[in-house]
């Protein structure tokens, strides 16, 4: 039995691996940047998002958001305010998003079209396990750890720190009410993954927001 559950994973694994791939040539072909944030929930990724693709967007960027979620559509509608197209994708109980949603959804939205589009992002489903091992065909992997989740979640969670080309820390405003130690976070981020970037940020009073926006743009190539 544990050999036959091994088998129909991989063999899962291996069709996103290939329709991701798919997604990963249409996006490059498009001249999209696409980011993949993941976290676990309540880390503020919504709000943090929605900030993100309003200061994009004022700077003249064309921006668009895919929303992963169980149920509901209370965060696509949240991040609609920012002005940006936003698409829902509830999973119906199941915790990540995979390629094969990402490719039905973008197929069949009349509103965007990737040609033009400067960066697309996936809200994926409040998980820190299930999503790591599900390729979107991103450029660039996201992982979020908010100051009130603790220091230690990248040491808990390494395969999504692991393969993470970015680590933003949410609620940066909230770090000291919380006894959030910040060198110790950032020596276990760093620990599990070298010298990536971590952005420290603050979606309610725009601290840090100016370094994430620029990042964006210098990988976008919108400057």
């Amino acid at each position: 039995m544990t050999t036959r559950i091994v088998e129909l994973r991989r063999g899962i694994l291996k069709k996103n691996d290939e329709l991701a791939a798919g997604l990963r040539e249409r996006f490059t072909t498009a001249g999209v940047l696409v980011l993949n944030l993941v976290s676990s929930p309540g880390t503020g990724k919504t709000a943090f998002l929605e900030r993100t693709l309003t200061e994009l967007r004022a700077r003249g960027a064309s921006v668009a958001a895919l929303v992963g979620d169980l149920e509901t559509d209370n965060d696509a509608r949240r991040l609609a305010a920012s002005g940006a197209p936003v698409r829902q994708i509830n999973t119906h109980g199941i915790c990540h998003l995979d390629a094969e949603m990402i490719t039905r959804h973008l197929e069949d939205w009349k509103d965007v079209s990737l040609i033009g589009l400067n960066l697309l992002f996936i809200e994926n489903v409040g998980n820190l396990v299930c999503p790591s091992s599900y390729d979107l065909g991103e450029r660039i992997r996201v992982a979020l750890l908010s100051v009130t989740e603790g220091e230690d979640k990248p040491l808990k969670y390494p395969g999504l720190f692991n393969s993470a080309d970015a680590a933003v820390i949410t609620k940066i405003d909230l770090a000291k009410p919380c006894g959030f130690d910040r060198d110790q976070a950032l020596r276990n981020i760093n620990e599990i993954r070298p010298g990536i970037h971590v952005f420290e940020t603050s979606a309610k009073t725009g601290a840090g927001m100016d370094e994430w926006i620029n990042y964006l743009a210098w990988e976008a190539k919108l400057t």
